[in-house]
């Protein structure tokens, strides 16, 4: 338990837990976009679903991430995954201020615009189409989330199972919260994404040192 307190492994915590706000609100933010173009009867019903489904995916993506990446070449090929999430935040960063304000309406069932409508902007589609959408997203950013923590943590077991809890907790408790957060502090998700782009490159370095020696022998061999 003392581990926590070093210099290193206090510093590992701290990136943990901005990549968990960030991501986690990312996450609401994106279930909040997918669900807006519903009707009002329905889109509670779909914010749910995704908050739930993001939850429980966190959950088994963490028991399987932890030990996938005690596998030689994982390690470099989870860091180039996180490198796509970040070109992936960079963009919905760059959203449109519309786009966003009808995701926190719809989470929030709130008309913030004064326009007369909750997420009156965004298009229609049908619940199928929506939790489609949710599905999709929630995968994908659920095993982004469990890579970038586990790559920030792989060093302190205590600060990994610390992080993928508190993952777990935010999606699950606090997600919509944090999604308001990020929009009117944009300064707070620029920060998370630094963070994940120093994961990302730190996890090639280490997954091309893991992989190097081994290139190197197969490469002996054939030549041998």
């Amino acid at each position: 338990m003392s581990e926590i307190f070093t210099g290193e492994a206090l510093t590992a915590l701290l990136q943990v837990i901005m990549i968990d706000l960030v991501l986690a609100g990312d996450n609401a933010i994106v279930i909040g976009l997918a669900a807006a173009g519903l009707p009002r009867e329905q889109r509670g019903k779909a914010i749910l679903i995704g908050i739930i489904a993001a939850t429980v995916l966190r959950i088994i993506f963490a028991g399987l991430t932890t030990q996938l990446l005690q596998i030689v070449g994982l390690l470099l090929a989870g860091g180039i995954l996180l490198l796509w999430v970040c070109w992936k935040m960079w963009r919905e960063l760059r959203t449109s201020h519309a786009e966003e304000v009808d995701a926190t309406e719809a989470l929030d069932n709130e008309d913030y615009s004064r326009d007369g409508t909750v997420a009156g902007g965004a298009p229609r589609k049908t619940f199928a189409q929506a939790a489609w959408q949710i599905v999709i997203a929630d995968v994908s950013m659920s095993l982004d989330n469990v890579l970038a923590v586990a790559g920030a943590a792989r060093e302190h077991p205590m600060v990994l199972i610390f992080g993928l809890g508190l993952s777990i907790a935010l999606m699950g408790i606090a997600a919509t919260f944090i999604a308001k957060l990020l929009q009117r502090h944009r300064w707070i998700a620029y920060v998370g994404l630094a963070v994940i782009l120093y994961v990302a490159l730190e996890m090639i370095y280490r997954g091309s040192l893991e992989v190097w020696p081994v290139v190197s022998e197969a490469s002996a061999g054939l030549l041998g």
